[in-house]
Protein backbone atom coordinates (compact mmCIF):
# COMPACT_ATOMS: atom_id res chain seq x y z
CA UNK A 1 0.00 0.00 0.00
CA UNK A 2 1.06 3.62 -1.09
CA UNK A 3 1.30 6.33 2.17
CA UNK A 4 0.27 9.86 1.61
CA UNK A 5 4.04 10.85 1.91
CA UNK A 6 4.34 9.59 -1.15
CA UNK A 7 2.44 12.08 -2.71
CA UNK A 8 2.40 14.98 -0.25
CA UNK A 9 5.64 16.82 0.20
CA UNK A 10 5.86 17.51 4.29
CA UNK A 11 8.72 19.99 3.37
CA UNK A 12 7.15 23.57 3.25
CA UNK A 13 8.45 25.89 0.42
CA UNK A 14 9.45 28.94 1.22
CA UNK A 15 7.69 31.67 -0.77
CA UNK A 16 10.51 32.75 -3.06
CA UNK A 17 10.82 28.74 -3.97
CA UNK A 18 7.20 29.16 -4.45
CA UNK A 19 7.58 32.17 -6.56
CA UNK A 20 10.65 31.00 -8.73
CA UNK A 21 8.47 27.37 -9.90
CA UNK A 22 5.99 30.31 -10.63
CA UNK A 23 7.90 31.93 -12.82
CA UNK A 24 9.48 29.31 -14.12
CA UNK A 25 6.08 26.95 -15.44
CA UNK A 26 5.09 30.72 -16.56
CA UNK A 27 8.01 31.24 -18.92
CA UNK A 28 7.64 27.60 -20.09
CA UNK A 29 3.88 28.19 -21.03
CA UNK A 30 4.68 31.42 -22.88
CA UNK A 31 7.60 30.51 -24.68
CA UNK A 32 5.54 27.05 -26.21
CA UNK A 33 2.74 29.25 -26.93
CA UNK A 34 4.75 31.81 -28.90
CA UNK A 35 6.53 28.78 -30.89
CA UNK A 36 3.09 27.68 -31.66
CA UNK A 37 2.05 30.83 -32.85
CA UNK A 38 4.93 31.37 -34.88
CA UNK A 39 4.60 27.97 -36.84
CA UNK A 40 0.95 28.66 -37.66
CA UNK A 41 2.21 31.52 -38.64
CA UNK A 42 4.83 30.62 -40.98
CA UNK A 43 2.21 27.79 -42.15
CA UNK A 44 -0.23 30.20 -42.82
CA UNK A 45 1.91 32.69 -44.86
CA UNK A 46 3.23 29.85 -46.89
CA UNK A 47 -0.73 28.57 -47.74
CA UNK A 48 -1.25 32.20 -48.94
CA UNK A 49 2.10 32.49 -51.14
CA UNK A 50 0.83 29.60 -52.84
CA UNK A 51 -2.23 30.30 -53.33
CA UNK A 52 -1.47 33.41 -54.56
CA UNK A 53 1.37 32.06 -57.00
CA UNK A 54 -1.55 29.03 -58.25
CA UNK A 55 -3.90 31.98 -58.86
CA UNK A 56 -3.96 34.03 -62.04
CA UNK A 57 -2.96 37.62 -61.79
CA UNK A 58 -6.91 39.53 -62.39
CA UNK A 59 -6.47 41.71 -65.50
CA UNK A 60 -6.95 45.22 -64.03
CA UNK A 61 -10.69 46.43 -64.99
CA UNK A 62 -11.31 48.48 -67.71
CA UNK A 63 -11.81 51.97 -66.84
CA UNK A 64 -15.06 53.55 -67.72
CA UNK A 65 -15.24 57.04 -69.77
CA UNK A 66 -17.40 59.31 -68.08
CA UNK A 67 -19.95 61.23 -69.85
CA UNK A 68 -20.77 64.85 -70.19
CA UNK A 69 -23.63 65.43 -67.53
CA UNK A 70 -26.86 65.83 -69.54
CA UNK A 71 -28.27 69.29 -69.31
CA UNK A 72 -31.44 69.86 -68.87
CA UNK A 73 -33.61 71.02 -72.31
CA UNK A 74 -34.70 74.69 -71.98
CA UNK A 75 -38.17 75.55 -72.61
Amino acid sequence: MTSKDEFFNPAKLSPRDKAAATDTTAKAIITAEAAAREKKTEKLRALRLQQEAEAPTPAAPAKKRRTAPKSAPSS
